[in-house]
């Protein structure tokens, strides 16, 4: 108990290290803004991108975001997809967070149970790994991919996003990053049909990204 104390003080004594000797402004790499984000992907299409209400962007602290549901034009298979974007990321800023928000602490104040759960690394994914989640809603059923893609790295884990997150703040004065999240429907129990619309979907945006979430 004792040596767990002791390792949580020189934790929270790096992090104040951190913040007040070597970085006392975050750095903001230049980027493209959302709304220039393309709409029509191949055979992807967004027909208009949602828009939250000031509530829910004050609450999550987003400095840029895309929503939108693409829909495959020639089978009609559906996806939303959410990229939230944060220039900088500290725990108070006038009394706010605008720290990442994991979804797994989202999910379940929304309505949804989480009913499966796995960090993967599909061999037909860019890179890293990711978070692979079934949730349900009454006889709702829905696949969602996530993860953070955060100056250049992918990584599925909240307590690694948070390591490199002081990691990178000390080493080059960044702690932007960003939430990357798929939500496929599942239909009719058809699971392997929401995997697929994920892998053809994400293979289109993902080379994208890079210009809206600096590397």
């Amino acid at each position: 108990m004792i040596s767990r104390f002791i390792i949580a003080l020189l934790f929270v004594g790096l992090n104040l290290y951190v913040y007040r000797y070597f970085a006392t402004e975050d750095y903001k790499p230049p980027r493209e803004n959302f709304a220039e984000f393309p709409l029509q992907i191949e055979s992807w299409e967004c027909r208009q991108s949602q828009e939250m209400t000031e509530n829910v962007l004050d609450r999550l602290g987003v400095t840029d975001y895309l929503l939108c549901d693409f829909r495959n034009t020639e089978d009609s298979t559906l996806a939303n997809v959410y990229v939230g974007y944060h220039a900088s990321q500290t725990r108070n800023v006038g009394g706010k967070e605008n720290m990442i928000h994991p979804p797994e602490h989202c999910l379940p104040g929304s309505g949804w149970d989480i009913i499966a759960s796995d960090v993967v690394s599909p061999e037909w994914f860019p890179s890293g790994e990711i978070k692979r989640v079934v949730i349900a809603k009454g006889n709702q059923r829905s696949l969602v991919y996530f993860w953070y893609q955060s100056r250049g790295r992918v990584i599925a884990r909240n307590h690694e996003k948070i390591f490199y997150m002081f990691l990178d703040r000390a080493s080059s004065r960044r702690t932007d990053g960003s939430l990357v999240r798929f939500t496929i429907p599942i239909v009719r129990g058809d699971e392997e049909g929401a995997e697929e619309t994920f892998r053809e979907l994400v293979q289109q945006i993902s080379p994208l990204l890079p210009d809206y979430v600096p590397n």
